[in-house]
């Protein structure tokens, strides 16, 4: 749809919307009584918060540890997390808890504005000295959201003029000016944070500066080969070979496909889209339609899981998307939702917040644990007992079943997912010229600013679980705008009506647009069919390979032993076999399941041969009740196997 001007969408932020109940309100009561206090119990465990006293007698490692390098953007996350949380809900004990991380973060400063735990202390004639692997600026990048998301929710500006003189020190640094350093993040994360602080201080440098960061990226001679020639190495040395693992194997406007390791892509392609929307280049929107194509087409797994390979932590080649070896990292399923999320506000289309949603309800609520104190690191689409290729990431003895784990040493993802869940509400609606976009579900209050006047929507729902959105109208008198409802890409048949009545609307770009005068109590409700679908993969998928998946509405489903027994890859389900769902309120606070008859085919009898004829093999069709239940509630309950995609029934 058109827009006036040519403006193009605006989320209405944080504030602007109180999730009331349902999911998302129990994940987010969990995350602020739980989830945050025990991230910050595990920062003063490992050393991240006593890191920032500096103490001159620290003692360096024997070993030098990326990790280590990286401790800053832990803290950096969990303040983000707090901020978020702070906005929608006061608190002064954890306000107060803050405050003194602030302080400490602020007496860490060196007087040329350089913040890092590390460097000053363990290694001062390294400072900037590896853009490629050391990920000071990757610190630099979460440091300044979480000042920017604090000064938002509190009004104190302290973290905030740290971070500036920071960004100031860096900018100083490196830039296209005569002097300066031609170096870019390693690891992509500042350039979305600068755009970030553009917005919180009006300062257009921190924007010039990330789109310098973008345009210099991957461009001859090599910066990453010239840093590595001044430290005395080989830049052939490099440990993975070639720059496809942080995306400057070529100038990015050059660029085709999405590569390398998942979090720096969907980090540097969220900031890519951020600089499209404030620059309006064209060239950079074809650039993040062309990688999106990409990945989305290619690279992404049924659950918004993204990366193959834990080698790089990231994409192998198209297609290839192996399940029980997964990695699927929480953090990238977070990066693909910020991604997706600005992408919508570049280029108006649902089929983005499509995959917003699908990585939410799935990779992303799949991170963190019912009870809101363990988390994956990788998200795996099927599990055996045994099988765990993640043991380096958990810093323990391989357990005997893959679970979620209360830290990690590389906890990215813990601090990650806290404040995504915090910061929820930013995600829910846009507005743009004389028109609302609601783009997720959730029982809530908004209140946006439209044409001169404030509108109130109240959202009630029991989605995802059911497919039913009843949404009031709350104004002063009456007034003309667009209300703009997505429809899911999963959705094949929906109903709309306007106070009980047929409603006029039009559909563009996954939207049902319904544009009329409205009048304080007009109710909208919108119901969206929600069968239990069986889900096939593309063909070049070998993996998957006369398997489906089922997925109803938004949730992708699984079994789990506890519920169905062991030996899932033996269970098999017929193309017309009846599914049903149902919810379970025992079911870790109440979920909708689907049930059927399944077939476990096996032989009655082995003896120790690895392998027989099959016409000696026995093998029998034993049915039993299915139990699918949501992925991300897996790995709640009793431990055992777990299987997303399930082998259509054969004849024994």
């Amino acid at each position: 749809m058109p827009f006036a001007n040519g403006e193009l969408p605006r989320s209405v932020g944080l504030t602007s919307v109180e999730i009331t109940g349902g999911l998302w309100h129990e994940r987010q009561t969990v995350n602020r009584v739980t989830t945050i206090p025990a991230i910050y119990r595990q920062l003063e465990a490992t050393g991240r918060i006593d890191a920032w006293r500096m103490d001159p007698d620290r003692e360096r490692p024997q070993k030098r540890s990326v990790v280590t390098m990286f401790f800053d953007s832990d803290t950096a996350k969990w303040l983000e997390a707090v901020g978020y949380s702070l906005a929608m809900h006061p608190d002064p004990e954890l306000e107060a808890l803050a405050d003194r991380v602030i302080d400490m973060i602020a007496e860490a400063q060196l007087p040329d504005g350089y913040l890092n735990t590390y460097f000053p202390i363990l290694e001062p004639e390294n400072r900037w000295k590896n853009l490629r692997d050391w990920h000071e600026m990757y610190n630099a990048g979460h440091l300044i959201e979480g000042a920017v998301a604090y000064a938002e929710a509190t009004g104190k500006h302290k973290i905030l003029d740290v971070l500036r003189r920071y960004a100031d020190h860096i900018e100083s640094l490196f830039g296209p000016r005569e002097g300066q350093r031609r170096g870019y993040p390693g690891h992509p994360e500042l350039e979305l944070a600068l755009v970030k602080l553009y917005h919180a201080t009006g300062e257009v440098k921190y924007l010039d500066l990330a789109k310098y960061f973008i345009d210099e990226r991957g461009r001859q001679p090599h910066y990453f080969d010239l840093e590595a020639s001044e430290r005395g190495e080989d830049p052939a040395d490099f440990w993975f070979k070639n720059y496809r693992y942080c995306q400057a194997h070529l100038p990015l406007r050059e660029q085709t496909e999405a590569t390398g390791h998942a979090v720096r892509a969907c980090y540097l392609y969220a900031g890519v889209a951020d600089i499209t929307r404030e620059t309006n280049d064209a060239e950079l929107l074809d650039l993040s339609r062309r990688l999106w194509d990409d990945l989305t087409t290619h690279q992404m797994y049924i659950t918004g899981g993204l990366g193959p390979a834990h080698s790089n932590e990231g994409f192998t080649f198209a297609y290839d998307l192996p399940n029980e070896t997964a990695y699927a990292e929480t953090c990238a399923g977070i990066a693909l939702a910020f991604w997706a999320h600005r992408m919508f506000h570049i280029d108006p289309d649902g089929r983005y917040i499509d995959v917003m949603e699908r990585a939410l309800y799935n990779n992303v609520l799949s991170g963190v644990s019912h009870s809101g104190d363990h988390f994956f690191y990788a998200n795996p689409l099927a599990s055996y007992p045994y099988v765990n290729p993640y043991e380096h990431l958990s810093g323990v003895a391989t357990d005997e079943h893959y679970q979620r784990k209360p830290w990690y040493a590389c906890p990215c993802c813990p601090p990650n997912v806290a404040r995504l869940v915090a910061s929820i509400g930013a995600y829910m609606i846009s507005t743009a010229p004389g028109c609302v976009y609601v783009h997720l579900y959730n029982d809530s209050t908004a209140e946006v600013d439209l044409n001169g006047r404030t509108i109130r929507l109240i959202q009630k729902t029991r989605y995802p679980w059911d497919g039913t959105v009843t949404m009031t109208v709350q104004m002063d008198g009456a007034d003309r705008f667009d209300l703009a409802l997505r429809i899911p890409g999963w959705c094949a048949q929906y109903s709309l009506a306007v106070n009980d009545g047929e409603a006029p609307a039009t559909v563009e770009r996954g939207y049902v647009h319904i544009d009329r005068e409205w009048r304080d109590g007009d109710r909208v409700t919108l119901t969206l069919q929600m069968p239990v679908e069986r889900i096939v993969s593309h063909p070049m998928i070998r993996q998957n390979a006369g398997q489906i998946a089922l997925q109803r509405g938004p949730i992708v489903y699984c079994l789990e032993q506890v519920d169905n027994g062991p030996r899932l890859a033996n269970v098999m389900l017929a193309p017309d076999a009846a599914l049903v769902t149902e919810f379970d309120e025992s079911l870790l606070g109440g979920a909708v399941i689907v049930r059927g008859v399944a077939h476990r085919i096996e032989p009655q009898a082995w003896p120790a041969d690895l392998y027989r004829p099959r016409q000696a093999a026995n093998l029998v069709s034993t049915p039993f009740e299915l139990r699918a239940v949501p992925y991300f509630l897996w790995a709640n309950r009793a431990p055992g196997e777990m299987r997303v995609w399930l082998r259509e029934l054969s004849q024994p």
